[in-house]
């Protein structure tokens, strides 16, 4: 039996590719703060929209503390009962706010609509960008990862299997 070890590049990027949720964890003034979030991936970014979902507030708690501290944390992970199949893959990341305004042309931000429509069929029919349109940009800086040995690499391309 293979012991705890990391996740193999290959999946790392598949994970990134197709995982449907991530939670992602910001600092603001009062502290801490997670939420989970859709995320897609477009060449070595991370795009995290902010859609025409209703949300509570005007601007989401994470929208503002990413203007003010740059500095995020995404975590994919997998729980289940039987421990040998725990995994979990946490990006360290830049993160900015991107508002287009209505822009068109824009090559990164067009990809980075596509792989959000290309993941979530639901954004065939919800905007991906609502008004003002408002993406959250995570550029990488650092990718650790952790599974509890091969029962979980092979729980997790199962479970990449069955998506969509």
């Amino acid at each position: 039996m293979l012991g705890a070890v990391d996740l193999p590049q290959a999946l790392v990027e598949r994970l990134l590719d197709r995982w449907p949720v991530a939670r992602l964890a910001t600092l603001g003034r009062e502290g801490p703060h997670q939420v989970p979030v859709v995320f897609a991936r477009s060449g070595a970014l991370l795009w995290l929209p902010v859609d025409g979902k209703p949300k509570g507030s005007a601007e989401l708690a994470r929208v503002r503390h990413v203007r003010s501290e740059s500095r995020v944390s995404l975590l994919l992970d997998h729980y289940e009962e039987d421990w040998r199949c725990l995994w979990w893959l946490r990006v360290v990341g830049a993160a900015r706010v991107v508002e287009p305004a209505g822009e068109r042309g824009d090559a990164e931000l067009e990809a980075a609509v596509a792989a959000l429509r290309a993941k979530y069929p639901q954004y065939l029919s919800v905007a991906v960008l609502r008004e003002p349109a408002t993406l959250i940009r995570v550029e990488p800086v650092r990718v650790r990862s952790w599974c509890a040995g091969e029962e979980a690499l092979a729980r997790a391309l199962v479970l990449l299997e069955a998506r969509p």
